[in-house]
């Protein structure tokens, strides 16, 4: 992208791509009967609803001023994405142990899928961990020492 608004404006066309795909999908939902197609294409119009909450949040990110989180909000969302981390990391494990003894081949891919969806889940909530919450907090200490940190005396006599 030559500007961000350029990128902002792709993101925004972006949201309103996915909210189509919900809107069509959701139609065509009301008259299937097929449990494995329409639980495939249900969980194909939550994933637009993801997206389109992804765009907007990464136009948030462009157009936006980031608020640092407190110390507390930073320690519920981390619990909450370590915990999903742990949750996920259950899932893959759980699948991965009984995929192969799976014989059936519309079982076995509708599992595959699932499966690759809560890899992707796990890595994507690791990443969530690393960058976004601990790139958007400031801690006590973090204060502190840019309270401190270009202080000659720290506050001891010695002027």
């Amino acid at each position: 992208m030559k500007s961000k608004g350029e990128l902002t404006n792709f993101l925004k066309a972006q949201i309103e791509v996915e909210n189509e795909i919900v809107d069509s999908l959701n139609n065509a939902l009301v008259d299937i009967k097929n449990p494995p197609v329409k639980g495939v294409l249900k969980g194909i119009s939550l994933d637009s609803i993801k997206h389109a909450e992804m765009y907007a949040a990464a136009t948030e990110l462009l157009t936006g001023v980031s608020r640092a989180l407190s110390q507390e909000n930073l320690d519920k969302q981390k619990a909450q994405v370590e915990k999903h981390i742990r949750l996920e990391a259950e899932l893959i494990q759980k699948i991965s142990k009984v995929l192969p003894t799976v014989e059936n081949e519309k079982v076995k891919l509708l599992l595959n899928a699932i499966l690759e969806d809560e890899k992707r889940h796990h890595q994507l909530l690791k990443m969530v961990l690393d960058i976004i919450v601990r790139g958007e907090t400031i801690t006590e200490e973090d204060w502190w020492e840019l309270l401190w940190k270009n202080v000659p005396f720290h506050g001891a006599p010695g002027g």
